[in-house]
């Protein structure tokens, strides 16, 4: 049975014209809520993908950006710019 106390609110940017609704269904031991697949094609999402669930405070933002990814990017980065002399003679 799932548990309908805590309401899940799934933001993804559009208009409100093309505001799509779905519903939370049992999947085993947890819950999940289908994607219409015109909004799949949209954003390019595949069965098998992952996604990140961020809580905003309007709600749920599911997207595919992962905010650990964007600090490891800017590390590597600073960490470039620092060791570029060590990582061009690395790359010979």
């Amino acid at each position: 049975m799932i548990d309908v106390s805590t309401v899940i609110t799934f933001i993804i940017t559009m208009d409100t014209s093309s505001v799509k609704k779905t519903t939370i269904r049992a999947i085993g031991n947890s819950a999940g809520a289908t994607i219409p697949k015109v909004l799949l094609e949209k954003y390019n999402f595949h069965e098998g993908d992952t996604v990140f669930l961020l809580e905003t405070e309007n709600g749920i933002l599911l997207s595919p950006y992962d905010p650990e990814f964007e600090t490891s990017m800017e590390f590597y980065q600073e960490a470039s710019k620092k060791y570029r002399n060590a990582l061009k003679e690395l790359a010979k």
